[in-house]
């Protein structure tokens, strides 16, 4: 068995996290493997999903292993975390997570480190680190924080509270609630959307907005006008364009439609 699985279907990159019996808990082979994975994905998909199989995402990392390091070594695994999820996170190719059972502690940090989240109804949140002694290691402390904002994340680490889906919603952790067993197929139904995008908008998204956030209100609005001005006047956008003038694109409609 395989730590990964890898399917790819319709231009989007099936990534499955695969140690049932662990819970799907990452070690350095699973963290590698995850890596691998993603940098394939981004040479031959237009979306990803990383899901788990078995009863949960991912119950975080491996503490079997972590608990024989010493303070350098945990730290420079540490670094391998931040550079394995920012090549998710800064990639060019949008990732959805789907989410079941347990997404806990490094679980948590992978789910943050994609751009679209989608938990069924049995999925649980939490940050179990401090009532185990030990830190977020994989990027919490800024992803998962900036999601949840600084007051709730303290309250995870602090208390052990656990979220539940319909919490984590709230919460503005997941942006989509689906029933149970049924975030693969939202996420599939996400993933058809993506992979439509034109290129260059998909640019501005992952590797322009995150940046924005990071800056000044005015100069975040300059990267706005140039990101605007290089998709705006690309090829697909006019294309585009002259198929919602001439009536042959589909218009907004609302949420029952």
């Amino acid at each position: 068995m395989t730590d990964i699985t890898y399917e790819l279907r319709d231009r989007t990159a099936w990534i499955g996290l695969n140690r049932p019996q662990k819970r799907n808990a990452i070690n350095d082979a699973v963290l590698q493997a995850i890596e691998a994975a993603v940098r394939r994905a981004q040479g031959e998909a237009r979306a990803m999903v990383l899901f788990g199989h078995g009863p949960c995402f991912c119950a975080g990392l491996d503490l079997a292993e972590h608990r024989a390091r010493e303070a350098p070594e945990v730290f420079r695994n540490s670094r391998a975390w931040h550079a394995a999820f920012s090549l998710i996170r800064r990639g060019p190719v949008p990732a959805i997570a789907a989410l079941h059972g347990a997404t806990v502690g490094g679980g948590l940090e992978l789910a943050a480190a994609c751009h679209l989240r989608i938990a069924d109804a049995t999925a649980f949140f939490a940050l179990p680190e401090g009532s185990r002694g030990i830190y977020v290691g994989g990027g919490a402390s800024v992803h998962v924080a900036r999601l949840l904002g600084t007051a709730r994340m303290m309250d995870l680490m602090l208390t052990g509270r656990v979220l539940s889906a319909a919490e984590a919603e709230r919460a503005n952790l997941v942006q989509y609630l689906v029933d149970a067993e049924k975030a693969p197929g939202k996420a599939s139904e996400l993933a058809a959307k993506v992979v439509e995008m034109a290129p260059l908008t998909v640019l501005g998204v992952l590797q322009a907005l995150p940046r924005i956030q990071d800056m000044s209100e005015e100069d975040g609005l300059f990267v706005e006008s140039m990101m605007a001005a290089l998709a705006q006047t690309g090829p697909e956008a006019a294309a585009r364009l002259a198929d919602f003038v001439g009536k042959r694109g589909a218009k907004v409609a609302g949420p029952s439609s």
